[in-house]
């Protein structure tokens, strides 16, 4: 009869075990000095090899000739060990045997001495699953057991066991294995079964293992019914997630916020019974792998992939902002909890994949604020290396900046004379005196075509702005919050001030106008930086 990869490679020394060097080597030493406990208590999540060290241990402390703390698996002991003709090393399921009446029974039968082997050893899995009156049954036997009686007890929540346990166990913590154990035996146990793994495969098994070696051998198990050469396709297929290939192709649709392709991706994952649950973690955990990359310079050591595959995220977190992965995150680990309880699991996903690819995944003030100083630094460079940014352009952008400040603006009105060193023509001989009307300031764009050659910081911030002129004043309208700090400044009002004098030929007085509703609309941030204008301006 066929037997199971992770039941025909389960190792048979502490030498065989991966991933747990700090247990093997206290246990080897303990069974080589023979200071041997009368209780062991193993703790630790599934797969990562309570029951392989509880049974070795067994072995080892019965064994006929033991090497270096290891059982020799060549004694009549040990193998009748585990063919399980020998009865004195029992193991018990505590989730079926959890009533006071088994903890009496075992109780019981530890008074008899063994009768092939040195120790009678009780192995006592999912030992959380025993009743409170089976615990306190067994408190005083566990305790002071007869001295050829050993407790082995295994468990995935400890913090289900009651203090008098555990004071009365040699507590042991099993780690999760590394990806690079668990693929090291994935590949050994391939070559042995005849069977080529490449690197790529083992890796993927390794992450969806989750740190569980009899995880890992379980899909491996699985993989080999479909040929005997394992590809990261093969894998893919066998686990029913989407693969390193379809999930690059989420982030690159996120990316460009293309919701079209990324629905459609979703949709043809979901006919080919890719399982939405998977696909979501395998979503997560991709995002995950960005991050670090993003964050960190050497992420090796940080991130399970191929050379190939590690190159291929750097490249993608390159494309995409720190705080839109740390939004895909977030919005993917909803889902995973929406899509738990759901009729439909398509739609949250479906749902969620929208959210990413919206602009407006990213909320919160420090967000807004990186956008905006973002766009600042573009327009800025832009204008540095002479590209020019015209104001039809950015008229077209902004459609709204075309009409006039609403009548209920508040303005800050300053006026800056024209410096003597201005170049300028003089003005016709009645301009000084001359009344110009209210109403759109149609000439505006000349102000600013005259205002990049005196101050380019400054067009860069005017560059989408619009003004009228109402009461002898030239009054701008700016959704830039920053225009009052550099208008306000001696340098850059000078140079407006000449640039409005070159277009108009006279003087005049420039105010800043800011519409109530949008002041209403700003972040607590802007607020901030309007109560600094009005004090400024107060002072002045």
């Amino acid at each position: 009869m066929y037997q199971a990869l992770y039941r025909k490679w389960r190792p048979k020394s502490f030498c065989d075990v991966y991933g747990q060097p700090h247990v093997t080597r206290t246990l080897q030493s303990q069974l080589e000095s023979g200071r041997i406990s009368h209780a062991y208590l193993f703790t630790g999540s599934r797969g990562t090899g309570k029951t392989t060290c509880a049974k070795i241990l067994s072995k080892a402390v019965n064994c006929l000739n033991p090497v270096d703390g290891n059982p020799c698996n060549e004694c009549e002991i040990c193998k009748g060990i585990d063919n399980g003709s020998i009865l004195d090393v029992i193991e018990i399921d505590a989730a079926s045997n959890n009533g006071v009446d088994n903890i009496r029974d075992l109780r019981e039968e530890a008074n008899f001495t063994p009768v092939n082997a040195k120790y009678r050893v009780y192995i006592i899995d999912e030992v959380h699953m025993l009743s409170i009156g089976a615990f306190n049954a067994l408190l005083k036997t566990l305790e002071e057991p007869p001295s050829h009686v050993i407790f082995i007890l295994a468990t995935t929540e400890i913090h289900k066991l009651p203090a008098t346990i555990l004071s009365r166990c040699q507590r042991f913590d099993f780690k999760r294995i590394s990806p690079e154990d668990i693929t090291a035996r994935l590949v050994y146990v391939s070559e042995k079964e005849n069977v080529v793994l490449t690197e790529n495969a083992a890796s993927l098994i390794a992450r969806i293992a989750d740190g569980g070696m009899r995880d890992a051998l379980s899909l491996l198990d699985r993989c080999f019914a479909m040929g005997n050469h394992i590809d990261e396709d093969a894998v893919s297929s066998a686990a029913g997630i989407a693969g390193t290939v379809h999930l690059f192709s989420f982030s690159e649709f996120i990316a460009k916020g293309d919701f079209t392709s990324a629905l459609k991706l979703v949709s043809k994952l979901h006919n080919e019974s890719c399982d939405i649950d998977s696909l979501c973690t395998e979503l997560t955990l991709h995002f995950r792998n960005l991050m670090v990359a993003k964050t960190v310079r050497e992420c090796e050591g940080l991130i399970v992939c191929s050379k190939d595959e590690l190159e291929k995220i750097k490249e993608r977190a390159s494309q995409l902002k720190l705080s839109k992965i740390l939004s895909c995150i977030e919005i993917l680990e909803k889902a995973a909890a929406n899509i738990k309880n759901a009729v439909n699991k398509k739609i949250q996903l479906e749902a969620a994949v929208i959210k990413m690819c919206s602009p407006a995944s990213s909320v919160g003030i420090g967000e807004e604020l990186e956008e905006r100083i973002s766009a600042l630094e573009q327009k800025i460079n832009l204008l540095s290396s002479g590209t020019v940014i015209s104001n039809k352009e950015t008229k077209e952008k902004n459609p709204e900046s075309h009409s006039a400040p609403e009548e209920t603006h508040q303005e800050t009105t300053f006026t800056s004379e024209t410096p003597a060193e201005s170049k300028t023509e003089d003005p016709k001989p009645d301009a000084q005196s001359s009344v110009i009307d209210d109403g759109p300031f149609y000439n505006w764009s000349d102000v600013l075509e005259a205002l990049k050659k005196y101050d380019i910081p400054l067009f860069g911030i005017m560059a989408s702005s619009t003004a009228v002129i109402k009461n002898g004043r030239v009054i701008i309208n700016s959704d830039n919050p920053t225009l009052f700090d550099f208008i306000c400044t001696d340098t850059h009002s000078r140079e407006l001030s000449r640039a409005i004098y070159d277009v108009l030929g006279q003087k005049m007085k420039i105010a800043v106008s800011n519409s109530e509703k949008a002041k209403a609309a700003t972040s607590p941030l802007e607020d901030l930086k309007n109560k600094i204008k009005d004090f400024n301006n107060n002072n002045n």
